[in-house]
């Protein structure tokens, strides 16, 4: 199972983190030893390094995380696709609640202070309950062209997504398994 969790952090890492290795000494700030031996599970992380680590989902992402973890257990043919199923999962459970007009989408501005061109966009779907801090959050992040596809186009973000989002944010899931 640590495995699966690995591929899919690391999955993860790569759609918010240039490369594994800014992740482990910006963010962690841990020796590329320490980060591969806990990749391969002979060494713990601190508490902290944890806690960061799950900071890379939402609490909705890591409920989706922990039913995937759970269903490689049950079936475990499931663990060579754990992440293409983590990914398709929430694309899948963004356009039900799309569907049911239940969520939002909007897209995430990029920071102002990075002076680099970034080659990504982020969307987020939330679902809104009104109570602060219950809010029920689905990530994606995608390739920029999306973004003038969308401006040029002139189609509403909502249409852009219901129609494209599962074939964009999946599509390279064979590169990240």
């Amino acid at each position: 199972m640590h495995q699966v969790y690995v591929r899919i952090v690391l999955s993860t890492i790569l759609e918010e983190f240039e490369s594994e290795v800014q992740f482990y000494t910006e963010q962690l700030a841990i020796t590329e030893k320490n980060w591969l031996d806990w990749k391969e599970g002979q060494v713990n992380l601190s508490a902290e390094n944890l806690q960061k680590i799950k900071n890379l989902f939402t609490d909705y992402e890591w409920l989706v995380l922990q039913k995937v973890l759970r269903q490689t257990i049950l079936f475990p043919e499931k663990r060579n696709t754990a992440v293409q199923e983590y990914r398709h999962i929430k694309t899948a459970i963004a356009k039900k609640w799309l569907a049911g007009d239940l969520a939002e989408v909007e897209l995430i501005a990029p920071a102002k202070e990075s002076p680099k061109v970034n080659p990504f966009i982020n969307i987020r779907v939330t679902v809104k309950y009104g109570e602060w801090g219950y809010d029920d959050i689905l990530s994606f992040r995608l390739p920029s062209m999306i973004q003038q596809q969308i401006e040029k186009a002139e189609v509403p973000l909502l249409d852009w997504v219901n129609e494209n989002l599962v074939e964009t944010y999946t599509k390279d899931d064979e590169a990240v398994s």
